[in-house]
């Protein structure tokens, strides 16, 4: 999943998705993630084959702890 200094996701549609407990809403704002490997792939879910972002582990560690408290309201 690594590539020298970038971050790669092989074959993203083959991934296992879910969607976030966090998406909802009426408009169906989702987003995906890939769990199980050692960076999160995260897509849209209203745009499959689009653009994947792909961010370490630590860093979607720290989003998802501040979702949680509310820091990103």
């Amino acid at each position: 999943m690594r590539t020298g200094e970038h971050l790669a996701v092989e074959g993203p549609s083959s991934l296992d998705w879910r969607k976030s407990s966090y998406s909802g809403g009426g408009n169906g704002d989702c987003l995906e993630v890939a769990d199980g490997h050692p960076a999160v792939p995260v897509r849209d879910s209203k745009n499959v084959p689009g653009p994947v972002l792909v961010f370490g582990a630590d860093g979607w560690s720290s989003f998802v702890s501040a979702v949680r408290r509310g820091e990103l309201a």
